[in-house]
């Protein structure tokens, strides 16, 4: 699997040689490009941002096409979910990566701004409950006792509140911030919308490298996060199995996050293009065409689990259609 931080290096640079090469060329939009292979003289700009959890496979993703296509200028940042549909319900953006769909509200601001999406999946997620490898009294936790760690309700402050055998220590949380689409799964699907514990030993950050770097030094410390992040890491993380209630806890791998047996921490990673840029936007076509045939071996070598491959195609040709290609 690539590094992450050898990746970022790649790509800013390649973004610096990209934008060097574009030196003089005004942006052209009205240039005609078929299969997503970067083929012909197109230009113009590309805006991505969004969700830290699809970042990995996005980041593959426009590294590759800038070779492919290195007179269209992309953009690729890192917001979280949230903070991606904020600029991409007002315009800003043409697409917008995403853990979770979009909300109610989002769609209600898209709507009033006149801008009209297409929701693309690109890849299986399983989000990994992880600990320090130094942690020598857990291996698997149970859907209830992630409850009673996470939820202010519960009042728990110390390993021992939540099961007398664990250590009297302080527990430690490290979370994804409220704007990432991580912390709306966990928040929709462990803690069932209610309030999390806030408190001086909790974490939020939209940086899922500075949750892996608080957990892995310290033993009595908790989190989540993307399968990716623990699998780049898994040599100071230790993966907890998810008992859901009916005795077998289940670790998240390619298959039980595929098949749905790693429940109910398996979902589906998005990606949302704005129409509008779809059919003005030759470049942005080019590139979601791009990203669809490509996703599947992105999310692979960063660590996700890939679609099956005809539903990646389905999806090429809906937004061909869209594009009136």
């Amino acid at each position: 699997m690539k590094s992450f931080k050898n990746l970022a290096l790649l790509f800013t640079l390649t973004l610096v040689l990209g934008a060097l090469a574009a030196c003089g060329n005004a942006p052209n939009e009205g240039n005609n490009a078929e299969g997503g292979n970067g083929e012909g003289n197109l230009s113009g700009s590309v805006a991505i941002d969004g969700s830290s959890t699809v970042h990995p496979i996005m980041e593959v993703i426009t590294y590759n096409y800038r070779e492919e296509a290195p007179n269209v200028e992309t953009s690729l940042g890192v917001s979280g979910s949230g903070g991606g549909f904020k600029k991409f319900t007002r315009g800003d953006t043409d697409l917008s990566n995403a853990s979770r769909p979009i909300k109610e509200e989002e769609k209600k601001i898209a709507k009033e701004n006149g801008i009209e999406y297409k929701e693309l999946k690109v890849a299986y997620d399983g989000l990994s409950v992880v600990v320090s490898k130094k942690n020598d009294f857990l291996k698997n936790i149970t859907v209830k006792q992630l409850q009673e760690i996470f939820l202010a309700e519960a009042g728990n402050k110390k390993w021992s509140d939540v099961n007398p055998e664990w250590p009297d220590k302080p527990i430690k949380i490290y979370s994804p911030g409220h704007d990432s689409g991580t912390f709306d799964y966990f928040n929709e699907a462990i803690l069932k919308e209610k309030e999390m514990v806030s408190n001086k030993n909790v974490t939020l950050h939209e940086d899922d490298n500075v949750l892996v770097k608080g957990i892995k030094n310290d033993p009595y410390a908790i989190g989540y996060f993307g399968y990716a992040y623990y699998l780049e890491n898994k040599d100071s993380l230790k993966v907890l199995g998810i008992d859901n209630g009916d005795g077998n806890p289940v670790k998240p791998n390619g298959e039980t996050i595929q098949d749905g047996s790693y429940d109910p921490l398996s979902r589906p990673l998005y990606t949302y293009v704005s129409k509008e840029s779809l059919k003005n936007k030759p470049q942005v076509v080019d590139f979601t065409t791009f990203a669809l045939k490509n996703a599947g071996s992105a999310a692979e070598d960063v660590g996700y689990v890939a679609l099956p491959e005809e539903k990646y195609k389905k999806q090429i040709e809906e937004v061909k259609e869209i594009a009136g290609k």
